[in-house]
């Protein structure tokens, strides 16, 4: 007889599925996609800018995805394994707003650019992560678990870290914006569980689309911000690029070192690690063009780009890793 509910929806999370092994494509893809996007953008910004007033539907869009891909069990390592759960998310609210801070302040980056660069410390962690942490052989459904629990409590953190930590750099309406995470995060998110839950085996043939969807809606966001932002790029690109490549990179390794040091497994710090490192950035991206300035979204349109670049080096790194430790133990 068949079960009243979708089997695979609760079944424990796997990446083995057509969504995943389209997810992995789509990484891979990526960031030559978002490349492009930021050139022609660049190159050909009034070719862009009478399409750039869409950021906040694409990034519900994108949300919606996500929320397509959840399912109940993703949520239930909040009651069976709270700690590594508290460790991730606790850590990514802390060390990536902290690390953004001490960057701006060391640089000494004009006020939008700080600000930009906190608010991409201060977002949730990036869908992308779920499929980087599989590929470091990290802890797949705590890494669903973190990204999930942070995007859902990002209507709290995002915006009062934000006031708290880059408003002495710039005026920053914390309530508007955190009604504006509310609208494009919170809402589709909870819509594409609920559907899911309500329509798992219709959802379950559509699964294998969502990363590509998802690459076009942040392509687009990069898109948006580049074209307002071209002569920005001129003047501070390469120290922009510098701040964000080390913001990422040290919270690769301070989410790493935390999870180890409060007993993780290798796998569950893996997963930290990525899940600290890597910001949905798109979603600072729109967040700081509507409510910040086109200056401040820079940070977060490099960041969409360089996280996933980093994100494959990093776990083909540690998948070496794994196998030079192999051949010794052979």
């Amino acid at each position: 007889m068949a079960p009243s509910k979708d089997a695979l929806d609760q079944q424990p999370r796997t990446l083995n599925s057509g969504e995943e092994r389209s997810a992995q494509i789509a990484v891979t893809v990526f960031p030559i996609i978002i490349i492009a996007a930021f050139a022609f953008a660049f190159f050909l910004p009034q070719a862009v800018t009478p399409f750039a007033g869409w950021v906040t539907p694409a990034l519900g869009i994108i949300m919606f995805g996500m929320g397509l891909t959840l399912t109940i069990p993703d949520f239930e390592l909040v009651i069976k394994r709270p700690l590594p759960v508290l460790i991730g998310v606790i850590s990514q609210f802390v060390i990536m707003p902290v690390v953004g801070l001490a960057l701006a302040w060391i640089f000494g980056l004009p006020g939008a650019l700080a600000a930009g660069v906190i608010l991409v410390g201060s977002a949730p962690g990036g869908t992308s992560s779920n499929v980087i942490s599989y590929l470091a052989r990290g802890d797949v459904a705590l890494s669903v678990t973190m990204t999930s629990i942070s995007t859902l409590l990002a209507p709290i953190f995002t915006p009062l870290l934000t006031l708290w930590l880059a408003g002495s750099w710039m005026k920053v309406d914390a309530g508007s914006m955190a009604m504006s995470i509310v609208k494009i995060v919170v809402i589709p998110v909870v819509a594409g569980l609920v559907l899911r839950y309500l329509a798992g085996s219709f959802v379950q043939k559509v699964l294998p689309a969502l990363p590509w969807i998802s690459v076009i809606g942040i392509a687009y966001v990069v898109m948006a911000v580049v074209s307002g932002s071209a002569d920005k790029i001129v003047e501070a690109g390469f120290l922009v690029l510098l701040v964000v490549v080390l913001h990422n990179g040290l919270g690769y390794a301070l989410g790493y070192v935390v999870a180890k040091a409060t007993g993780s497994t290798e796998s569950a710090a893996r997963t930290t690690s990525i899940e600290v490192g890597m910001q949905n950035s798109g979603l600072a991206a729109g967040l700081a063009a509507e409510h910040l300035t086109a200056e401040a979204a820079l940070p977060a349109a490099i960041f969409s780009v360089w996280h996933n670049i980093s994100g494959g080096l990093y776990a083909s790194a540690l998948r070496k890793l794994d196998a030079r430790k192999q051949q010794i133990t052979d």
